[in-house]
């Protein structure tokens, strides 16, 4: 059993997951904010791998995974630097990365060094869900992983119950047909399509992202979902050289 299997059995709702760019702002900066974040009211921790064409993502990500590059970071210092303070990391750590960096990595021994490093799930959006199930849903078992599946406004409900059936943690809900960091007006589109995943898994948790910014729209997605996810508008508000201090600051501007 992982941890995120675990973590979800114990929380159901106003669960709050912090996305950010490892190696960004600076290439230090990855321990710094899993540290701090796990001394806030953040239940989850996602930390994405940069790569040269993250194709979901908005401006802000895309800056931070060029900056991320260009500091040096990559999938190899990312395990060191994690493995580094994993006895130390309370908070449950997906990865967020692309089908083509595991790939080339190599498969086994990205899960090898994913569990080594106390990662509790990893997001792969580019990673078919046949090629998952027949290659290396056994493999994640093996090496107690979570696979997390991303769930869009477009798909159909059959994909939906085999996702349903094929979790072990919970799903991502797109919240639009949009890239992430893009401002969303949340009205009934989205509460009809939430409710719609609702009552299609009703006993899988969900969390929502992409337009999640801050505490009226973390609020929402807790109203239709367990929680949520932020990423561009917490990366956003990250200061170099006031690191500790701009991560508090924003945690604590979504629970004021």
């Amino acid at each position: 059993m992982n941890k995120l299997y675990k973590f979800f059995e114990l929380k159901k709702k106003n669960i709050l997951c912090i996305y950010f760019t490892a190696g960004y702002p600076t290439i230090s900066s990855t321990e710094k904010i899993v540290t701090t974040l796990q001394d806030l009211p953040v239940d989850l921790i996602e930390i994405g791998i940069p790569y040269s064409d993250p194709l979901a993502d908005g401006i802000v990500i895309q800056n931070s995974n060029k900056i991320s590059l260009k500091n040096g970071m990559n999938v190899s210092l990312l395990f060191s630097q994690i493995k580094k303070i994993k006895d130390s990391i309370r908070t449950p750590i997906i990865l967020m990365g692309y089908y083509n960096q595991f790939y080339q990595f190599g498969e086994d021994k990205f899960l090898k060094e994913s569990q080594e490093s106390g990662i509790s799930g990893l997001i792969f959006p580019d990673l078919p869900v046949n090629v998952f199930v027949k290659k290396y849903q056994k493999m994640f078992q093996k090496h107690l992983l979570s696979m997390i599946f991303l769930i869009t406004p477009k798909t159909d409900p059959d994909r939906i119950s085999l996702l349903s059936k094929i979790t072990d943690s919970f799903l991502y809900l797109v919240s639009s047909n949009s890239i992430t960091g893009e401002p969303i007006l949340f009205g009934d589109k989205q509460i009809s399509y939430f409710n719609r995943i609702q009552k299609l898994s009703p006993h899988v948790p969900k969390l929502i992202g992409f337009g999640i910014r801050d505490k009226k729209t973390f609020d929402f997605s807790c109203q239709y979902a367990n929680g949520g996810i932020i990423g561009s508008s917490f990366i956003q508000s990250l200061n170099k050289n006031r690191l500790k201090y701009s991560i508090r600051e924003y945690i604590t501007s979504l629970f004021g």
